[in-house]
């Protein structure tokens, strides 16, 4: 590759440090492997380029000139720039360095996300994790706005400019007041539910959530009475059901949560599952992106067995 405006070929450079290191034409031939008269006509042709002598002959080897000790300084230098420049231009073509902005619900923040920021950090220890917490509706709007690159929420989610791929399946669990009188069954089921005052989510934030709740109640037989609504973060939910005002349905991770005066209990069957998936601008899918996805991929595998397991009352 010559550089333009009387620049001169990376490759004769290579061909110079070899002679210059070698002070021999004969050892840096074998040394590039290659023939020694190439060699001696390509340096011939750098210092024709340069018009400077960069080698006196002396005897059957040669020395350099002071010409000659300068380029052998700069040249060393460029060259590993190069070397350095071509390794971070690969890496980023592969997704290896780079940026990320990730939308995500805090409730997934108990699940499934964990264990993908760790496999990434894992494989591309050297891309730069930026985690916005925002709810669907926002993320909808940021991935439009290209503020963030990829998104978890909760679906189903209906968007033609989106790429929506469902990653990971968990089942919803009633939290309940420690002195509730069901806090001591094993399991309980929707329709035991029937009478009690519901803390719901909004409907228009957090669809994929809200008409998974409402459908569920709806097939036991009854409409929640909701005591609270448009409450779209679950945490939030978990320390209203722990002040007494109600109960709620939750993402199973959220007993990971640990919260005081709560209980959560598994459904009994058919129970209501939630569904997260990974979302992302079509058409803008870079490497770092595509290494990303990749990973949520595979530890989708790993995760989802377990994630509608159900056990473990609390």
């Amino acid at each position: 590759m010559k550089v333009a405006n009387g620049g001169i070929d990376l490759r004769r450079l290579r061909y110079f440090v070899a002679v210059a290191e070698e002070l021999s034409f004969r050892r840096a031939a074998e040394r590039l492997q290659m023939a020694q008269p190439p060699l001696s006509n390509q340096i011939k042709q750098l210092e024709r380029e340069l018009g400077v002598r960069l080698f006196d002959r002396v005897g059957r080897g040669v020395r350099l000139t002071e010409a000659g000790r300068f380029l052998l300084d700069e040249a060393r230098r460029l060259l590993v720039q190069v070397e350095q420049t071509v390794d971070m231009t690969r890496r980023v073509g592969h997704g290896e360095v780079g940026r990320l902005t990730i939308g995500f619900l805090p409730s997934v923040g108990h699940g499934v996300l964990p264990s993908v920021l760790r496999e990434f950090r894992v494989c591309f220890p050297e891309v730069d994790l930026q985690l916005r917490e925002l709810n669907p509706d926002q993320q909808v709007q940021e991935l439009h706005n290209k503020r963030i690159d990829v998104g978890f929420l909760y679906l189903p989610l209906e968007d033609r400019a989106l790429g929506i791929e469902s990653v990971f399946r968990e089942c919803l669990v009633v939290a309940l007041p420690e002195q509730h009188p069901l806090a001591d069954e094993p399991q309980v089921s929707l329709p035991a539910l029937s009478d009690e005052p519901f803390i719901l989510p909004p409907q228009h934030q957090v669809p994929g959530c809200y008409s998974q709740i409402m459908k569920a109640c709806h097939g036991a037989g009854f409409s929640p009475r909701a005591v609270q609504k448009d409450v779209w973060l679950m945490q939030t939910s978990v320390d209203l059901v722990a002040a007494g005002i109600g109960i709620a349905l939750v993402a199973g991770s959220l007993r990971n949560l640990g919260r005081a005066g709560v209980v959560y209990k598994t459904l009994r069957d058919p129970s209501p599952v939630l569904e997260i998936g990974v979302v992302w601008p079509l058409g803008e899918e870079g490497p770092v992106l595509r290494s990303f996805l990749d990973v949520v991929g595979k530890v989708r595998y790993a995760e989802t067995p377990g994630a509608l397991a159900g056990v473990g009352d609390v």
